[in-house]
Parts: structure tokens; C-alpha cells; sequence
């Protein structure tokens, strides 16, 4: 069983002194932190955004210590949370609780805000001064549901207070641009493949043009792989993670994973055209812009060249360059935040 978060770390030139600021990306399936490190590189670490709750008695005791995981008492029940929750969800046939639904705090979770501050608290640590920065990511209005921001992003602004940090928001999307585009001056598309969402958004010199989400991503195509093949979600999540690719899927269970990926990408491009096309005050490119994508959901396998297949079926209005991948697609958004936050500080 995993019992701490996941930690990637990239290092690059030394430098002398640690700059302050954290970077949040408060993700539907996964939540993820960054902070520069001593040797001046980049450490993020990262936690699936899910817990159990377990009975409180002996035999749940005795299991969970046999098998090393660790668990906190609420409201007189075990909870496991993050990766681990995952893994014993899938090895008892349970679903996990989410605390965030379609990039949103879950309406229907009473739970949500206690386990998302405990994991919060775990991957970010304290601050390092009263009031450091902490730049965290929202959902951009969305474009095919009601999804008000004003409430979650009023929530997360006191969580990560209360944990001592100044909080400050940034769009998802545009957090993936501070990540990947720097060498293009902060220029071109950048989209972000989440549990809950797809978050586009366009930028001129780090400057936001136009933001937009939908409400399909990774838990949609979960819903609807869960549905067709009439099997629980985790394990249309485990088919999906467990390493295929959506250019040459292999039994039934893949072929319908890769069909909803290929619906999915589809969508947001489509939406992406439209928006240029009918869209108000738009700059002009007078060279080809990069679309850089990101997000756990983009990191199957095959998802880039589908994505690229797809976007040469449709007639961009504008000319594009690279069409690429996150080298670290689960961290980028969180990378992103901490850019944002090193920009704040300057």
C-alpha cells in the first residue's frame, strides 16, 4: 500500500537562496503542490484526491496496520485517504469518496472540506513565513454546465488561509501557459485534462484572452466506460491508469476507453474553433501559436498523436506550431502556480 504522497522532483541550476511561494493545483482526481527546493529546482508532490471510510473496530485496526496504511479517526470512523484510499477501494470492490465533483467541491460530500484540508496540509506543509503566497488553481466558467466559482473559490481561499498562507487564484488553464510556454513569451493555448474538467485558455504575453472549461474529463469517461461495460467506476479508472494506449486498444474494456478519449478531445477542440471564431476582441497571431496540453487525464497512452489526429480533422481559424505534451502532465498546473506565485513576489 502507498503511504505517503508521490513526489516528482526536477532540478535545475543552483541557486542561493530559496524563493517563497508555493504553487496548489486543487484538482478533482489528484492534488498537487509546489515549492522550489534548496538546490533551486522544483519539488512537487502529489496526492490522490479520494478517501475511504472504514468501521472502527478491531478487525479494520488489525487490517489496516498489518498492511502499513496509515488512517485518521472522523466522526468515529477509520478514514484512509488519498492513494491509499484508492487501493483498498479496488481491492475491497468499494468506490472511494471524492470530495470534488466536476471540478467543483462536492455538493453531496458533508465530508469534503476536513479531508481536502488534511491532504492540503500534507503535500503543502507549513508556510515558511506568516502569509506566504500560495497561488492555487480554479475551473474557468464553463461552457455546457452552471458551475458558479464564487463559493469554491471563497472555501479554498480560507482553507489554505487558515493553514497560514495568503491565497491567491489563477485559472487552471493559464497556470499550464506559466508552466510550458515561457520560452514563447507566455504566448498560445493552453489546456488542462483534469478528473472533473477540460480547462482551455488563451494567452498574449501571459495575458488571458479567453478561458473556458467543460464539463468532461477524466471521471467522465470513467462514468461512461463504468456504464457501457456495467462495471464500478474504480475499475474503468484502474483499466484506464493501468498503462494502454488509446491508439491501438486491445480487448473491449480499452476500445472503450479509447472511443470516450477520442469523444472527449473531439469536444474540447470543437469548442476551442467555435469560441475563436464567434469570440470578440480576440488578438492576432502574426506567427503560429504552441497548444501545450497537461492534466492527469492527458497522460494515457497515445493521447497526444489522438489529439493531434483530431485537430488536423477540424479547420483551425488560426494557424498553429507545436502541438505538445507536458513532459510532466500531472505537475504542470501545480509548476504553473508556483510561476505564478515567483511572478507575484517579483
Amino acid at each position: 500500500m502507498t503511504k505517503n504522497p508521490s513526489t516528482t522532483t526536477q532540478t535545475t541550476t543552483p541557486e542561493t537562496t530559496v524563493a517563497l511561494g508555493k504553487g496548489l493545483d486543487v484538482g478533482t482526481a489528484n492534488l498537487a503542490a509546489a515549492v522550489q527546493n534548496a538546490e533551486g529546482g522544483v519539488t512537487v508532490t502529489v496526492e490522490r484526491n479520494a478517501f475511504l471510510d472504514i468501521p472502527s473496530d478491531v478487525y479494520s485496526k488489525n487490517m489496516l496496520t498489518k498492511l502499513k496504511v496509515p488512517y485518521v479517526v472522523h466522526n468515529g470512523k477509520l478514514v484512509v485517504i488519498g492513494e491509499a484510499a484508492f487501493e483498498l477501494a479496488n481491492v475491497f470492490g468499494r468506490e472511494t469518496r471524492r470530495p470534488m465533483m466536476d471540478g467543483l467541491i462536492s455538493p453531496n460530500e458533508q465530508d469534503a472540506l476536513p479531508m481536502m484540508k488534511m491532504i492540503i496540509q500534507r503535500i503543502l506543509g507549513e508556510p515558511r513565513m506568516p502569509g506566504e503566497n500560495c497561488y492555487f488553481c480554479l475551473p474557468a466558467p464553463s461552457l455546457d454546465v452552471d458551475n458558479n466559482i464564487v463559493y469554491h473559490q471563497g472555501l479554498f481561499e480560507s482553507l489554505i488561509s487558515k493553514i497560514g498562507y495568503t491565497a491567491h487564484a489563477i485559472n487552471e488553464a493559464h497556470a499550464v501557459i506559466f508552466a510550458e510556454l515561457a520560452e514563447q513569451d507566455f504566448t498560445g493555448i493552453g489546456l488542462s485534462f483534469g478528473g472533473g474538467m477540460a480547462n482551455a485558455c488563451i494567452a498574449y504575453k501571459s495575458i488571458p484572452c479567453l478561458s473556458f472549461s467543460v464539463a468532461r474529463g477524466g471521471d467522465w469517461i470513467d462514468k461512461n466506460v463504468a456504464n457501457v461495460l456495467g462495471c464500478p467506476r474504480s475499475k474503468a479508472t484502474h483499466i484506464k491508469e493501468r498503462g494502454i494506449d488509446i491508439r491501438d486498444p486491445k480487448t473491449r474494456e480499452e476500445e472503450a476507453v479509447a472511443i470516450y478519449y477520442r469523444s472527449l478531445i473531439n469536444y474540447v477542440l470543437q469548442n476551442i474553433k467555435q469560441r475563436f471564431e464567434t469570440g470578440q476582441d480576440m488578438p492576432t497571431f502574426n506567427q503560429p501559436i504552441d497548444i501545450a496540453c497537461a492534466g492527469g487525464t492527458s497522460l494515457v497512452g497515445g493521447f497526444i498523436d489522438v489529439f493531434r489526429e483530431e485537430f488536423a480533422k477540424i479547420d483551425f481559424p488560426i494557424p498553429v506550431g507545436r502541438i505538445f505534451r507536458s513532459e510532466e502532465a500531472l505537475t504542470a498546473v501545480a509548476k504553473g502556480c508556483l510561476v505564478a506565485a515567483a511572478i507575484g513576489e517579483s
